[in-house]
């Protein structure tokens, strides 16, 4: 039994477009959301598999972080609303 008349619509939806029957629908769906979850990758996994499928290598220089005052001058147009330096 399905209390929530939308979680109710979905499962009926799913069940019949899988030919499945409600219980079945139900443990097909929360299989395969939980399977999604635990497959999933973090940030940082998507940028490294992204840089390495386009062969862009982070050099020492490229994770050494701006210095305050290369930030302050990059933005500093910013404060006056032209966007530019």
């Amino acid at each position: 039994m399905i209390d929530d008349p939308e979680a109710e619509a979905l499962t009926r939806k799913f069940a019949s477009t899988a030919g499945l029957g409600l219980d079945e629908a139900i443990i097909l769906a929360m299989r395969e959301a939980i399977t999604r979850r635990g497959n999933a990758e973090s940030p940082r996994q998507t940028v490294e598999r992204l840089r390495e499928m386009h062969g862009i290598a982070m050099s020492d220089t490229a994770r050494t972080p701006l210095s305050r005052e290369a930030f302050d001058e990059m933005w500093s147009g910013a404060e006056a609303g032209t966007g530019r330096s």
